[in-house]
């Protein structure tokens, strides 16, 4: 075997071995993404439900001052929760997140509005580590399989900074940016505001698309409105945070499925290419061979 056929058989076999790797974590991701949606179908609901009791009893208790509904005069501070993954290889699934995220955080600043961010995933924590930004605080390992106890965690901090306001070195307002799964090739990053509520004559914009989702129910509520508030706030947080984690995980692993498929594809594309040039460069070699011989014969006949 001549050194460059050698050359192209240990590239073809270096090739085997990532498309190997490749294609397990597509069948991985593809295995674990229709748990991702169900979990996305089951807890959709509900947030939505508890949404939109909540953002009923605030629009029909108008005179009760609660900092869930109440705008606050001369918002100082903003803070954004930005989701995204623990690892790569998932195209430009957290890229996207964090191109949506800064368009928010320009928006902010314009607005005169100093802006704490809130990450989830290792990735959002690199990208500002690497450009050594601040941020108030960060959550990871978690993003392709979230638990609840992790949307509890994150909602009690939040809910914790937002009640003490940016006088007491909270936020004023709240804002979450994740990835909505919508289909297994549809995947868009999305921003919502968490707190406090936007309510507008009786409707509710669930998703931040500027378009009302229809007309709020009407509940009774005791023993008062603002009890109710009270209690519904925190599960109001966890349920929005749940849902937007995943969401978020459900579209991660629908990336990376497709990311691993592109390359397990690409990597069948490369094989077929060094298999190609491998058989050219054996078949230089063997002419060359008959060459030689041939024009060795003609040199002994020549002799004799």
């Amino acid at each position: 075997m001549g050194a460059q056929q050698r050359v192209y058989r240990q590239r073809i076999r270096s090739v085997q071995a990532t498309k190997k790797i490749t294609r397990a974590m597509e069948l991985i991701a593809a295995s674990r993404v229709v748990k991702a949606r169900e979990a996305v179908a089951k807890s959709t609901p509900y947030a939505v439900a508890l949404t939109r009791a909540v953002s009923s009893v605030a629009s029909s208790t108008s005179d009760i001052d609660h900092a869930l509904t109440t705008e606050r005069e001369n918002v100082k501070r903003a803070g954004v929760l930005i989701v995204t993954a623990d690892r790569g290889l998932a195209g430009s699934y957290s890229v996207n997140a964090m191109k949506e995220a800064q368009q928010l955080i320009t928006k902010l600043e314009h607005e005169g509005k100093e802006v704490v961010p809130y990450l989830v995933g290792r990735k959002g924590v690199s990208y500002y580590k690497f450009r050594r930004r601040e941020y108030e605080a960060e959550w990871t390992g978690f993003t392709d399989s979230p638990k609840f106890e992790n949307a509890e965690e994150i909602g009690k901090r939040l809910t914790a900074d937002f009640h003490a306001g940016a006088e007491g070195g909270g936020v004023d307002e709240l804002h979450v940016v994740y990835t909505e799964f919508q289909s297994m090739v549809t995947q868009q990053a999305r921003v919502i505001r968490l707190l406090p509520l936007e309510v507008a004559e009786g409707q509710l914009d669930l998703d931040g698309d500027g378009k009302p989702d229809g007309p709020l129910p009407l509940y009774d509520f005791e023993p008062n409105a603002e009890g109710v508030l009270d209690a519904l706030l925190p599960k109001y947080v966890t349920a929005r945070i749940f849902n937007a984690l995943l969401q978020s995980a459900a579209s991660e692993l629908a990336a990376r499925q497709r990311a691993m498929k592109s390359a397990t594809d690409n990597a069948t594309e490369l094989i077929k290419t060094y298999t190609r040039l491998a058989n050219q460069a054996r078949q230089a070699e063997i002419t060359q061979e008959i060459s030689e011989i041939v024009g060795g014969a003609s040199a002994l006949a020549d002799a004799s």
